[in-house]
């Protein structure tokens, strides 16, 4: 630190509130020193900003700091990352002329991504064993600043390494490495302070990878770990995830017939079958009635628009890598990512009074963006997706009941599915369109909205829209996955953009707010997730076979069709293969039917049934009468389980 440094004073924001007056230059680490010496011996990273960085990071006048040790929830990433490094020590161990590209730490462990290396599984024991030794070695692991000029010449031989280095010599004189023992990575950190801190290591998987995500660019060998501090705790993480690959929704469409990807037609366009078009259609009533009750009109846009309309909404300046754009003759056009576009020219043919206000549309919603096809992931990550668009036009003095209301359904659909969830108000993001003073003011109104309903809500400082702030609901599935889904967002700068007006109670033209909302999200994703939160076993409303008859023998073959006539509202079918009970019983378990109706010689002279349900409980001399009643209160009801024999 110099001379004149030293005499100069900056002033960093602790968690509780708090300045901390350090000299300038300091770094994280100086700072937990200042605080105590045992904070500063503890430290193993900082956040500034929110932004997790190396202990040896200097601060800066205004930051919000907080120091990270091994009791934060950070240290597990900070851990995994150097996780990350001990993989690619061990595979330059054991493999030659291996290009080095990127080993960042994840939410559930880490990854690094290896050109020219050509490894099978079955390598994987091999590796792990290595990394165990690394850690076992205990190697200190050291940061060093040096020039970009040095950096060039340690990394002559790895190109990638050579592209993010030209990134970086755009924002600073120096760069990072980090050694630990005979290997070195170009890296900003953190990382704990030996290779002896980490705790257990397992990896996971061999995948393909694109560099940089860009189906242009090579493709590349990633391999995925995870690390955790304790035995217990891998040994846990190993349980959802075989719990979670038992749900995979990939496999269980295929097993129940619900959708295809197919080459043939296309990345990332899912085909639905009969079975999963049922249960979308479903979901699309349930919304429907939603939407009756609270006073939207339906409308319909088309899938592709001239680029004139995503220009004017400003779609095309901050989301044209993520279209699909063509030309036909002398006009661009593009597929729709959004809706909200159509349905603000809707509102534009048309004059308002302040008496019309507000305006609620709504549209299932085609819509397609342009992932990148390394990203693309079942229905998770799709690039044609359906979403419950809403979009309303309302008056300012209308937006709290308006968002109000639009909560309250969404609460609806989400208690429905006996989910649990959190909420966050998202605010402006560094790409964006509108004046501070539009974007503030937007900002102030959902927040008033959450403060007034006491609501408990995280703040995700710079996730908004491009064009208005949000609040983002994210539920909990059955094995503790948090989905991102439904949405509230405000609107101040497409009315601006599109010119829209209504005459006020002053005879005066009024620019009117929008806000877009969606209950599930999309379509695709809420499918997606159900299914796996449910296993495939859906509640009676949503199955796309909702009871089975299963006659116990051909001699009662017509009973069970007279018997599946008494359902003829419900989705039944009969099983009239030539084949055991018990094996019938077995299908229909598999085929996770809610319910099974079993007609035999009993049955049919007594002119009632056996009932058995996916918990494989079983009531015998049921009248018919009293089942289709209970079928139909459930079904109504939406409850989220199969209950007759558990009334």
């Amino acid at each position: 630190m110099s001379e004149s440094d030293s005499q100069q004073r900056i002033a960093v924001v602790l968690p509780d509130g708090s300045e901390l007056e350090v000299d300038a230059g300091a770094t994280v680490e100086d700072c937990a020193y200042e605080i105590g010496p045992g904070l500063g011996s503890d430290t193993i990273a900082g956040k500034l900003d929110g932004d997790l960085v190396a202990k040896e990071e200097p601060v800066y006048d205004g930051a919000e700091l907080e120091i990270v040790t091994d009791q934060s929830e950070e240290y597990l990433q900070v851990m995994r990352h150097s996780a990350s490094h001990c993989l690619a020590q061990a595979v330059f161990r054991h493999y030659d002329d291996v290009d080095l590209a990127i080993g960042p730490p994840t939410d559930e462990g880490f990854y690094y991504d290896f050109d020219n290396l050509e490894i099978d599984e079955e390598d994987l024991a091999d590796l792990e064993r290595e990394i165990e030794e690394i850690v076992a070695e205990d190697y200190e692991i050291e940061r060093e600043e040096v020039s970009i000029e040095e950096a060039e010449e340690r990394l002559a031989d790895e190109p990638y390494k050579l592209e993010l280095l030209e990134e970086f010599a755009d924002e600073s004189d120096t760069v990072s490495f980090y050694k630990q023992g005979e290997w070195e990575d170009l890296c900003a950190g953190p990382h704990v302070d030996s290779t002896g801190e980490i705790g257990v290591v397992e990896l996971l998987e061999i995948a393909g990878a694109y560099w940089r995500g860009d189906e242009e660019n090579p493709m590349q060998t990633r391999i995925y770990g995870t690390a955790f501090a304790e035995e217990s705790d891998l040994e846990e993480f190993l349980e959802r995830k075989e719990e979670a690959e038992k749900r995979d929704h990939r496999r269980i469409g295929n097993e129940m017939d619900l959708f295809s990807i197919q080459d043939v037609t296309g990345p990332g366009l899912p085909l639905y079958h009969p079975a999963g078009k049922t249960v979308l259609k479903e979901l699309e009533e349930f919304v429907e009635e939603l939407n009756q009750d609270a006073g939207y009109d339906y409308v319909e846009t088309p899938h592709v628009f001239k680029t004139d309309l995503w220009h004017r909404s400003g779609h095309y300046e901050n989301y044209a890598d993520d279209m699909f754009i063509f030309d036909v003759g002398d006009d661009e056009f593009g597929l729709k990512p959004m809706n909200c576009p159509g349905h603000a020219a809707i509102f534009q043919d048309h004059s308002w009074s302040y008496r019309d206000l507000p305006i609620r549309y709504a549209e299932n919603g085609k819509v397609y963006r342009k992932e990148q096809r390394g990203e693309l992931s079942g229905l998770s990550r799709v690039w044609a997706f359906t979403i419950d668009d809403g979009h309303l036009f309302v008056r300012p003095d209308q937006i709290e009941a308006e968002v109000e209301g639009i909560m309250d359904m969404i609460t609806d659909v989400l208690e429905t599915f006996d989910l649990e969830y959190e909420m966050a108000l998202a605010t402006r993001p560094e790409k964006s369109v509108g004046s501070d003073e539009i974007w503030e003011r937007a900002e102030e109104q959902l927040e008033s909205v959450l403060e007034k309903r006491d609501l408990d809500y995280d703040l995700e400082e710079g996730d908004g829209a491009f064009y208005g702030p949000k609040i983002d609901f994210a539920f909990e599935d059955a094995i503790g996955r948090s989905w991102d889904g439904p949405t509230v967002q405000l609107d101040f700068n497409m009315p601006e953009r599109f010119d829209l007006d209504y005459v006020g109670e002053d005879n005066e033209e009024h620019e009117p707010v929008m806000i877009h909302r969606a209950l599930y999200g999309s379509y695709e994703r809420f499918f997606m997730m159900l299914i796996e939160h449910y296993e495939g076993r859906f509640p009676l409303w949503l199955a796309p076979e909702q009871v089975r008859v299963l006659p116990i023998s051909d001699d009662n073959l017509g009973y069970a069709h007279r018997v599946a006539n008494e359902f003829d509202d419900f989705r039944v079918e009969v099983d009239d293969r030539d084949s055991t009970l018990e094996r019938k019983i077995r299908a229909a378990h598999d085929d996770r039917v809610p319910y099974q109706i079993i007609v035999g010689d009993n049955e049919e002279e007594a002119n009632n049934i056996s009932v058995r349900d996916r918990f494989e409980d079983q009531e015998y001399d049921v009248e018919i009468d009293e089942f289709r009643a209970h079928l139909e209160a459930e079904r109504e009801e939406k409850r989220t389980e199969p209950d007759f024999l558990r009334d």
